[in-house]
């Protein structure tokens, strides 16, 4: 970054306060990545001191965080908007309109304080001053112009996104049970103790046509089952004692029927005390979600077989299950009934 001299906006009025440094990266991955933009941002602060500021803040406790809509809350904005609105600030850096800019809403925001509280706006370049037309145009022309190329971007990304995932190739966290081969493609895990294991529960399931049930069943002989375990940014596979909702996430998964499946929890904006944020949606059913390609991969149980899990698992839940007397224990006259099924099947495995 060149020193500047005294720009002509500057006014003794201004110096007297300070210059606040802003910076911001969307998202962890291009902190983690991007180091030099980082360094780009913080030598701002030699360059409000080359404009003659004393006092220079650095607000960054943005880095990371995404201003899209919907959106969670930016705190260092905040910071820096609570700063202007009490007039502390004669000078906000930043290294491109667009850190600032990343919604109508926020930029509006500060550009209806700044003229307010005679607070100046600059980037890497150009030293702006809100109140005067020709720099209010030339900055609102750049922050409409950052907003609707993000926009495009974004819709890019997304239709890119889908048409990877139409063809089944989109990488993601695969269950445990798979990996991916050399080719990218979707296969069965080599392990035979892992392959055994997710056979194992299906199996199991199918006997006690019960979640509950089969989950005892496993934690009652102390037998572990495999398990994706995040550790940064990566993930390996571990044995555990089985939850109930594990068990659940492997019978309601269409994977292990072989089904590619994408957009199963679409994401919605809703409106909450008047303000836009983004919420994961209900599970839709494998065959209504964006994508859906049967027979893509080889199942540890045909879509005939999921299919009839599901049902099981539905009546289940709401208790009209129409085989009662093989059901899982409930109360009345198949109490009885579903005890002794599930004595001789436990007498039978030992």
């Amino acid at each position: 970054m060149n020193p500047c001299h005294p720009h002509l906006k500057i006014t003794p009025l201004h110096l007297q306060r300070k210059a606040i440094v802003y910076l911001r990266q969307s998202s962890e991955r291009q902190v983690q990545r991007h180091p030099e933009s980082q360094r780009l941002q913080y030598g701002l602060a030699d360059r409000a001191r080359a404009l003659g500021f004393e006092q220079v803040d650095i607000i960054d406790a943005d880095l990371g965080h995404s201003a899209a809509i919907g959106a969670g809350r930016r705190e260092g904005f905040e910071r820096l908007i609570a700063a202007v609105a009490v007039g502390e600030v004669g000078l906000v850096l930043c290294l491109e309109a667009s850190r600032l800019s990343r919604t109508d809403q926020d930029w509006c925001r500060l550009l209806e304080l700044c003229p307010l509280f005679d607070t100046l706006i600059a980037d890497a370049d150009t030293v702006y001053d809100v109140s005067t037309l020709d720099d209010q145009l030339v900055l609102g022309i750049k922050a409409t112009m950052t907003i609707a190329e993000l926009k495009v971007l974004h819709q890019r990304m997304q239709q890119g996104t889908e048409a990877k995932a139409r063809r089944g190739e989109l990488v993601r966290l695969l269950p445990p049970g798979y990996i991916r081969d050399a080719n990218g493609q979707i296969v069965k895990d080599p392990d035979q103790r892992v392959q055994q294991a997710i056979e194992q529960v299906f199996r199991i399931f199918r006997q006690t046509r019960s979640i509950r049930q089969t989950c005892l069943w496993f934690q009652r002989r102390g037998l572990e089952l495999p398990v994706n375990k995040h550790q940064g940014t990566t993930t390996r596979l571990i044995w555990q004692r089985p939850s109930k909702q594990f068990i659940g996430s492997i019978l309601h998964n269409p994977c292990y029927a072989g089904a590619y499946v994408w957009g199963q929890r679409p994401t919605q904006r809703v409106v909450v005390e008047g303000k836009v944020t983004k919420r994961t949606g209900p599970w839709q059913r494998p065959e209504d979600c964006r994508v859906f390609l049967p027979n893509h991969h080889d199942g540890y149980i045909d879509w005939a077989t999921f299919e009839e899990h599901r049902r099981i698992m539905h009546h289940n839940v709401t208790k009209t299950d129409p085989q009662e007397a093989v059901g899982a224990v409930r109360a009345g006259k198949a109490l009885l009934t579903g005890s002794l099924n599930l004595s001789v099947f436990v007498d039978g495995c030992n």
